[in-house]
């Protein structure tokens, strides 16, 4: 099991950039694929970029393809996302997860973050 905390997201207008941190508990963290997810209020949960636990394959959302970008820094155990020119749609609560598997699938991450907050505005 790994424990995962999110931290980075805030207010931010349209076409500007954040960065999001996600911190891993645990000693085989490099063993794991790391995803982020969103969920926008009244919308389901989504996912938005996956990365391999070797940082060697990535997968993105078609939405966000182009302007985001998920690494990973094994030794410190953490994931990070870069979002850049941001969009008012992009407002969600942005979780991390934690699998086994190379996968866009929800229902595939063992371990959730809580969440941390996004907003765009115009």
């Amino acid at each position: 099991q790994v424990q995962l905390v999110e931290s980075g997201g805030g207010l931010v207008q349209a076409g500007g950039s954040l960065r999001l941190s996600c911190a891993a508990s645990g000693r085989t963290f490099s063993s794991y694929t790391m995803g982020w997810f969103r969920q926008a209020p009244g919308k389901e949960r989504e996912f938005v970029a996956a990365l391999s636990g070797s940082g060697g394959m990535r997968y993105y959302a078609d939405s966000v393809k182009g302007r985001f970008t998920i690494t990973r820094d094994n030794a410190k155990n953490t994931v990070y996302l870069q979002m850049n020119s941001l969009k008012l749609e992009d407002t969600a609560l942005y979780y991390c997860a934690a699998g086994r598997l190379m996968t866009r699938a929800t229902n595939l991450y063992t371990d959730w973050g809580q969440g941390t907050q996004v907003t765009v505005s115009s």
